[in-house]
């Protein structure tokens, strides 16, 4: 299996790509790396590993993409970009897919521009998966689509049904809608009419309306449009920050805090350890036709390492030609 990295994208690229990348080959028999990026660069940084000279490419590229960049004018003017120049890798079929932690307005337009959409998909969702009580929960979109039509949400839970049974093997995940009530008339114009879409579609297991405070125990896959779903995610993710600022700050507090925390230090590191959204990886942008994982901004190479696995457990699924044969299907159904 062969996968492109964007040596170049993310806060602390290339330093903590390359190590993440190295580290994961090396424990991965069946794997090469195509880099892109500026080739002395990652030369300079891979000369500090030793591994399999024979699995590693570098396709230089002299340009690079800055977060802060209108994306689509950086696409069609920074075409010798490392985000370019590996999109165009995956279309024309040099690897089997391809990890960013570069701009993320930037790889949404990119993966349109240059790789397409799957035929039949209306909009490609990013689709991270967020900390449960089982093996995660995924959220489709977080941030594609800020404005959204029925039909988009209803082909939104069929792809992220897809990825939890086929990626994660979940059989028959649960799927809920996003709103404001659990009843079935609850929610906006949008949310109501992509209830009645999603009902009547035969390979989600749809369990209904889901709020908020439901995410993590009551569905496999929460579907939101992207404006309510980066506003979730974004939710989650500080009061995970703050939760535990606040527990270090009051379990060092005093001697007897401290006494008490190495009690329970056991049970705060596996409590860590289920909260790190680190450890589930990037957002898969689904829909595309390729494997597209988008990896945080802040990504370092213990993430890295868990988006490589991630992008091989998905090119290990088949996932792209299953959407493929499941948005065929819908269709001739309808």
């Amino acid at each position: 299996m062969k996968l492109i990295i964007d040596a170049m994208g993310g806060d602390y690229a290339p330093i903590e790509i390359v190590k993440g990348s190295i580290e994961k080959l090396n424990i991965t028999p069946n794997l090469s790396l195509i880099f892109t990026g500026q080739e002395a660069i990652i030369k300079q940084e891979l000369s500090k590993y030793t591994y399999p000279l024979d699995r590693v490419e570098i396709v230089n590229a002299t340009e690079i993409i800055e977060m802060n960049e209108p994306p689509v004018a950086a696409i069609k003017n920074k075409k010798n970009s490392s985000l370019v120049v590996a999109l165009d890798l995956l279309k024309e079929g040099r690897g089997d897919a391809f990890i960013t932690a570069g701009s993320t307005g930037a790889t949404l337009a990119g993966a349109l521009l240059r790789v397409g959409r799957i035929k039949g998909i209306k909009r490609p969702a990013l689709a991270p998966i967020m900390p449960s009580k089982t093996k995660g929960v995924l959220l489709i979109d977080c941030g594609a689509n800020m404005d959204c039509k029925p039909v988009n949400l209803a082909q939104f839970a069929i792809m992220g049904s897809i990825y939890m049974e086929k990626v994660l093997g979940i059989p028959s995940p649960r799927v809920g809608l996003a709103s404001v009530g659990v009843e079935d008339e609850k929610g906006n114009e949008l949310s109501r009419a992509s209830f009645e879409l999603i009902k009547e579609e035969n390979a989600v297991n749809f369990i209904g309306n889901i709020e908020g405070r439901d995410v993590f125990d009551k569905v496999d896959v929460v579907v939101a449009d992207g404006f309510a779903g980066n506003i979730m995610l974004k939710s989650i993710e500080g009061m995970a920050v703050f939760m535990f600022d606040i527990l270090k700050t009051e379990l060092t507090s005093s001697l007897r805090s401290k006494i008490g925390a190495l009690l329970l230090k056991p049970s705060l590191r596996r409590m860590k350890k289920t909260l790190d959204y680190t450890s589930y990886g990037g957002a898969p942008l689904l829909g595309i036709d390729g494997i597209i994982i988008k990896a945080h901004g802040s990504t370092k190479a213990r993430t890295v390492h868990f988006t490589i696995q991630q992008a091989m457990d998905m090119v290990n699924a088949d996932l792209v030609n299953v959407i493929k044969s499941s948005i065929v299907s819908t269709e001739e159904n309808d």
